[in-house]
């Protein structure tokens, strides 16, 4: 047995495989293997292949972007959640602090909306859980103000302009 010894490793094994000479294996490490091989047999459980859909939702809920999701489809799903008349005379433009803001065509719909405020609330929040709206904020139409620019007046302003 000291011929066996002395031979490497590699020749060794080479001519066991051969089965012209058996040597002992002494020296030699056993290889372990890592984990118990279900995770490689055949129709096991999670081997099935996944559909693009899950796939990427799982990472995007990974990244963290589920919320900015949930806000642009909010806002391009506006017609769905406010109906397809309220639509036509309002439309998103932002979302702070879980605060929807929504500009709307005159203060006649905004005053009518503010009195829906608790039911569209409560639709974009089944609709829409991660988008993370807690209240709607809607605002009239974009006037003037007499407050900025090159002819401001300091103080109160002009009070009496129009008669």
């Amino acid at each position: 047995m000291s011929d066996a010894d002395e031979v490497p490793e590699t020749l060794s094994t080479y001519l066991r495989l051969r089965g012209l000479e058996p040597t002992s294996r002494r020296g030699a490490k056993r290889r372990t293997r890592r984990g118990t091989g279900d995770e490689d047999a055949p129709f096991t459980p999670g081997r099935d292949p996944h559909g693009v859909g899950d796939v990427l939702a799982h990472w995007t809920k990974q990244a963290g972007w589920d919320p900015l999701l949930a806000r642009a489809d909010l806002v391009r799903q506006w017609e769905v959640v406010a109906g397809e008349e309220t639509a036509r005379h309002t439309r998103p433009v932002g979302l702070d602090a879980g605060v929807l803001t929504v500009q709307c065509d005159s203060t006649a719909w905004a005053k009518q909306l503010r009195l829906m405020r608790t039911h569209i609330v409560t639709t974009i929040a089944q609709r829409f859980p991660d988008a993370g709206v807690q209240n709607v904020r809607f605002i009239g139409p974009d006037v003037p103000s007499w407050k900025w620019g090159p002819r401001a007046v300091p103080g109160r302003g002009p009070r009496d302009t129009y008669g």
